[in-house]
């Protein structure tokens, strides 16, 4: 059956929904629970979600703004299910918002920004260009000036390292991309940014790349 994905304005989110969301990660980690999830409704403009019949598989909330003047695709959160459709259904979420993030910034590079938890979360940065943080690359000071950005965006700049990019939990529930995948293709390397992470902590690694603007009028990046 294929994954079928929609996305459409937060506020026409329904509580129904958002328990089904809730129901996708209640009994592990990272823990986002309805009321949780009810203030991130909130906090954005878009929420994708991703459907195998009526199951669903995925949801992702984010907004599509310009920082300093740049456009930007920003993921707040977003959690896909944990079964052999996982990268399906992320690519078919990312697809989605791209295809947004096109609509939005006609001609120009967009850049995708997001807090990831573990490792496989680079997957949803495949095709992008300059993704950073990367394993072997000296961060420039526009980079890390970047991360900054973001993590003020993400409303948690007083907690960024950004010699790693890595955002320090409180304790708290805190957002970002969860994607695990089994036998999920990785670039080399990328674990040693999550050496000394402690996702039920709320750490969390703030990650950028960019989508050239060829690329998504081209409809090649999410499949």
């Amino acid at each position: 059956m294929p994954i079928v994905v929609s996305t459409k304005d937060c506020t026409a989110l329904s509580d129904a929904e958002l328990v089904e969301m809730a129901d996708l990660c209640a009994e592990r980690p990272p823990g986002f629970d309805i009321g949780f999830l009810s203030k991130e409704r909130e906090s954005w403009v878009l929420i994708t979600l991703a459907r195998e019949g009526n199951k669903l598989r995925g949801y992702s909330f984010c907004t599509l703004e310009r920082i300093g003047g740049t456009p930007s695709l920003l993921v707040g959160l977003a959690l896909v299910d944990r079964t052999a459709r996982a990268e399906a259904a992320l690519k078919g979420i990312m697809a989605d918002q791209y295809r947004r993030a096109l609509l939005a910034f006609p001609d120009e590079d967009v850049l995708l920004g997001t807090r990831l938890l573990s490792p496989e979360g680079f997957r949803a940065f495949s095709g992008l260009q300059d993704v950073v943080p990367f394993p072997g690359h000296k961060s420039s000071g526009e980079e890390r000036a970047w991360a900054r950005r973001l993590s003020k965006r993400f409303g948690c700049e007083s907690r960024l390292d950004d010699r790693t990019f890595v955002l320090k939990g409180d304790g708290s529930v805190a957002g970002g991309l969860d994607f695990v995948a089994a036998k999920v293709k990785l670039p080399e390397g990328v674990d040693c940014h999550f050496g000394d992470f402690d996702v039920n902590r709320g750490d969390r690694l703030v990650t950028f790349g960019w989508a050239m603007a060829e690329d998504l009028a081209g409809g090649k990046l999410g499949r």
